[in-house]
């Protein structure tokens, strides 16, 4: 068994790689996973230069499989267990967390919940939901297929990239990079009102979005990029 953490993280540039580590078990994640996930997260957002984060699995056969299932018979026996595995397992979420998904064209996609007869969480649930739709959320669970294409992925709304697989992790830091150019507080706005306009119209909190707006109009980088524009050059924006 390896000695290395099932879990790195690496720092490049503007970029922050969190790499799931487990290449022997196609990157499955056991709780020992999600136990680094929030100090690695914490400390890349807590660092000025990092304005991506990328996730990635080890090796070239997976990106993640899903939990480690042969943890379940000592972690997951029952419901109790089960509410501890999701304590720990709330702290870090994968690829139906992140803004953009980006996939290789061989890739497969799954959820066997059915096969296995746990009860999948609905916080897990509607964030797939808010991707895929309710039909094709009920259509993944019902049928528990783990061989989902990445244009099937992609037609679902799934992921929002496929590429050939030699060149996804070029293709992947390429588009990190192009990401991390644009104006952080913008992003920080869109990402912000994305977030709320997914709520019920009465739990909006409208005023915050409108906070952020305002700092956007009221930045140096607002400046920065109105100069940029008007000089026929790349702005250099520092995210105040």
């Amino acid at each position: 068994m390896s000695d290395a953490p099932s879990l790195l993280m690496e720092k490049d540039g503007p970029i922050g790689w969190i790499i799931f580590n487990r290449p022997e078990k196609r990157n499955a994640v056991g709780v020992e996973t999600w136990e680094l996930m929030p100090k690695y997260v914490q400390d890349l957002a807590t660092d000025d230069a990092i304005r991506v984060v990328i996730m990635r699995g080890a090796g070239d056969k997976a990106f993640v499989a899903g939990a480690d299932i042969s943890q379940f018979k000592d972690r997951r026996r029952n419901m109790a267990d089960e509410e501890e595995y999701r304590r720990i397992g709330a702290r870090g979420r994968v690829a139906i967390s992140c803004d953009i998904r980006i996939a290789a064209d061989d890739a497969r996609f799954g959820i066997p919940a059915a096969r296995l007869g746990l009860g999948y969480h609905w916080s897990g649930m509607e964030q797939l939901m808010a991707l895929v739709g309710p039909s094709v959320t009920k259509e993944i669970f019902f049928t528990a297929r783990t061989d989902w294409n990445a244009q099937d992925a992609l037609r679902m709304g799934l992921v929002n990239q496929v590429v050939p697989k030699a060149e996804l992790e070029t293709f992947t830091r390429d588009y990190a990079l192009m990401i991390a150019k644009n104006a952080p507080l913008t992003m920080r706005s869109a990402k912000a009102s994305v977030k709320e306009l997914l709520r019920p119209t009465a739990e909006r909190d409208l005023q915050h979005l409108e906070k952020l707006i305002a700092d956007c109009f009221n930045s140096e980088d607002y400046q920065e990029g109105v100069r940029a524009f008007a000089e026929k050059r790349r702005p250099q924006f520092q995210g105040r």
